[in-house]
């Protein structure tokens, strides 16, 4: 097994938005803000070559929608999902499997192409299978008013259509090595992969904590749908994590890839931080 960061570029988002009822005071000392009080987020996806198989989790935000809508975001960085698979030796071709996080523009936008003539929307992975979770599915295709705007259907409905989707109902092992588990407090299903590299854990945590100063139990994003579902999930998963010495991959953290996590008497906080690339040298 080989595992590779893929960048798709960064956007910007509302630190409180991000940081929920935590103040700023506190928040901006861990990740800090512009004059706009708009900080910086990777779209970091997570490339897993095992055996005959490349199994891409995650697909950053795309390059299909209006600039109008682009300019809300305030697209930055030089990396593209293409130009990351280059760098590894890939093309989207390759893929032999994506799974789906979620449905969140930012995470599924980058599933989905325009054909040559700009008439119809293709799966970008041509020669893959999509997986994410039903019960992300249906709430994702029949949308609350307060997450309606992050389900864009033109990055959801074509995987469908064209036949390549293939719905995971609950907790499961997807390949050898690869299991997912399903989380509910950010949005319905939301699946959480878990890498069994070597003798290391591997989670990629895609919104579950989408950074390192995340880590803390009370910081928790208002986009949450179920923020003491969160509270919970969270709780649960850190003990997990200092006991087991899981390796968190961050999808969404500008400056730390990968960390470990310890128990303090003030709570959950980062052990080391590592770049995956440096710890897992071939």
């Amino acid at each position: 097994m080989k595992l590779y960061s893929i960048l798709t570029g960064n956007l910007k988002l509302d630190g409180g938005a991000m940081f929920g009822v935590v103040p700023k005071v506190i928040w901006n000392k861990l990740y800090p803000c512009d004059e706009n009080n708009l900080c910086n987020w990777s779209m970091r996806c997570l490339l897993v070559e095992e055996g005959d198989r490349r199994i891409l989790i995650d697909t950053g935000i795309g390059n299909k929608q209006s600039e109008k809508f682009f300019s809300n975001y305030y697209l930055n960085g030089a990396d593209s999902l293409d130009s990351s698979l280059a760098k590894v030796g890939y093309t989207t071709d390759d893929i032999t499997d994506v799974i789906l996080t979620h449905l969140h523009f930012d995470h599924c936008g980058g599933a989905v192409r325009w054909n040559e003539e700009r008439t119809d929307y293709l799966p970008a992975f041509k020669n893959a299978t999509y997986y994410t979770s039903r019960q992300q599915w249906e709430w994702g295709t029949h949308p609350n008013n307060r997450e309606k705007a992050s389900f864009l259907k033109e990055n959801i409905l074509p995987l469908q259509e064209k036949g390549r989707l293939h719905l995971i109902e609950s907790d499961d092992t997807l390949f050898p090595g690869v299991s997912v588990r399903l989380f509910n407090g950010h949005t319905d299903g939301q699946v959480i992969p878990f890498i069994r590299y070597n003798n290391t854990t591997v989670v990629y945590m895609a919104d579950l904590m989408p950074s390192s100063a995340h880590i803390p139990l009370p910081f928790v994003m208002s986009y949450d749908t179920r923020p003491l579902i969160t509270l919970k999930e969270k709780e649960a998963f850190l003990k997990e994590a200092v006991q087991n010495n899981y390796l968190l991959f961050f999808e969404h953290d500008l400056y730390k890839e990968c960390c470990t996590v310890t128990e303090t008497e003030k709570g959950f906080r980062m052990k080391e931080s590592y770049n995956l690339s440096d710890l897992f040298q071939t």
